[in-house]
């Protein structure tokens, strides 16, 4: 239903190399590389990343809230890993939450350099 989604960051060029690192964890790479935009996915950009060079750090608790889907709990582990090793933070560290329901919901939630919460998803049935 969703064709792509959008955020913004400060730095392109440095957002560029984090999200390289932590979306190549789950198999997405740098598709479209534009002036102000770089667009991530499998196929097609799925994910883009817009330069907003004026914007403020977002506020604890604010940002968008974007999840990936991964194959494997073991690549849900590798994006946690790859995002705290490329200076994200992390804000759930990967592992099964009951409270989403029977269906093996097992994710990593994490900060990227601007503030923005990302997960990564797989589902163990």
């Amino acid at each position: 239903m969703i064709d792509h989604v959008s955020i913004a960051v400060r730095d392109l060029e440095t957002a560029t190399r984090f999200y390289e690192a932590v979306l190549g964890a789950i198999g997405m790479t740098a598709i479209d590389v534009r002036e102000a935009a770089v667009g991530f996915g499998k196929k097609y950009s799925e994910f883009w990343i817009n330069r907003r060079a004026g914007m403020a750090p977002v506020a604890a608790g604010s940002g968008a809230h974007v999840c990936f889907r991964a194959r494997s709990a073991d690549l849900v582990d590798a994006f946690h890993a790859a995002a705290l090793e490329a200076g994200g933070t992390s804000d759930g560290a990967p592992g099964l939450r009951p409270h989403d329901g029977e269906g093996g919901y097992y994710a990593a939630f994490i900060r990227d350099l601007d503030g923005n919460r990302i997960e990564a998803v797989s589902f163990l049935r």
